[in-house]
């Protein structure tokens, strides 16, 4: 059974947002899409992050993961008194012998504890798109065109022709399962798996729809709509859950949105601050001045004091990146000064009096 927490890096009793953190971290790094990249990877760390963000799944997964992981029992004393010490297990628990005899675990305790009548899931879609840096900042909604399976709109994925009504599965009596019992070393066990004929319905439609043949989802293109929030980074992944590929009688998969921010020629980001650089005079930097900056919501009066160095940074205050509750970084506005390559003589003169001065 795959360790999901060993899969993300984290601790078991890691929070929501170490366990977030983590997912973001791994799948900037796998992407495939990434030079580098490793799709098995990434799609491991995606299923992980699918169960451990969710409170209810995470604590299934938590509760039966020790029981699979074989955590209360001994090397020599198993469940129910079996002595295991003289048999020969394979590799994850896939089967073992016993003198001379082959058994298969997985298909034992697999359908035993639940793994037989799982619910069906879509699987996960991965999209990257670019947004400019001011939409980063502020956030922005982006609408994408996505070829998917979906649920069919003709009959709203029943998979039943409009004005026919859904009939009791004869396969399985209306129940969506068959239980079946099987005679094994350990004795008698009965397991349940998904009707292969409703999937688990428990139903099946009168008369099928066209559209989709009776399968109430079908390949066809479907428009997403896509909320960046505010103060997104360049590489950031935004999961949108059930947005994937559908499934017949089962769960959609998740979208997973990669966002490649827009390189800016002015500003460049630093944590929730915005850094600029503003040239200025080189009287300006001994007099002191007015200056016109511009920043993400318009144009700033900006003063200048005299004396300043080239180098210093001026802070401009609310005008970085919004972040918590109505909170924003700051502007840092980086002093360049300009010297003059060339003088004129009057200019020369009168830095010679300067120096002259002492300056």
């Amino acid at each position: 059974m795959k360790n999901y927490y060993e899969i993300l890096g984290v601790q078991k009793g890691a929070t929501e947002d170490e366990i977030k953190t983590a997912f973001r971290k791994l799948a900037h790094k796998y992407h495939p899409d990434k030079k580098g990249g490793d799709e098995k990877k990434f799609k491991e760390a995606s299923e992980a992050y699918a169960i451990l963000s969710d409170k209810k799944k995470r604590a299934e997964y938590d509760a039966y993961g020790r029981t699979f992981a074989g955590g209360g029992a001994g090397a020599g004393a198993g469940a129910g008194g079996f002595d295991f010490s003289n048999f020969n297990f394979g590799q994850g628990f896939e089967g073992f012998s016993a003198n001379g005899q082959e058994f298969d675990l997985g298909d034992i305790f697999g359908e035993f504890f639940g793994g037989g009548a799982r619910q069906r899931r879509g699987r996960d879609i991965s999209i990257d798109i670019e947004v400019p840096f001011r939409e980063s900042v502020f956030g922005t909604e982006r609408r994408v065109l996505l070829a998917k399976t979906a649920m069919c709109d003709t009959c709203e994925g029943t998979g039943a022709a409009k004005g026919t009504k859904m009939v009791s599965c004869t396969g399985c009596n209306g129940k969506g399962e068959i239980r079946e019992s099987r005679s094994t070393f350990f004795g008698s066990f009965t397991s349940t798996r998904v009707c292969p004929r409703c999937r688990g319905r428990g139903e099946m439609p009168e008369t099928p729809c066209k559209t989709c043949r009776g399968e109430g989802v079908m390949k066809r293109e479907e428009e997403i709509r896509v909320m960046v929030p505010a103060g997104i980074s360049d590489g950031e992944m935004i999961r949108m859950p059930r947005m994937g590929e559908a499934v017949a009688s089962g769960n959609p998969g998740d979208l997973y949105v990669k966002l490649h921010v827009k390189a800016d020629k002015q500003f460049t980001r630093e944590g929730n601050n915005l850094l600029t650089s503003l040239p200025i005079k080189l009287t300006d930097a001994l007099l002191g001045g007015e200056y016109r900056i511009r920043t993400l919501d318009g144009e700033e009066a900006l003063t200048v004091p005299a004396g300043v160095n080239h180098g210093e940074v001026i802070r401009v205050r609310g005008k970085g990146v919004p972040y918590g509750r109505g909170s924003r970084g700051d502007l840092l506005v980086r002093i360049d000064v300009e010297f003059p390559k060339k003088l004129s003589g009057a200019a020369r003169d009168l830095i010679e009096k300067l120096r002259g001065e002492g300056l």
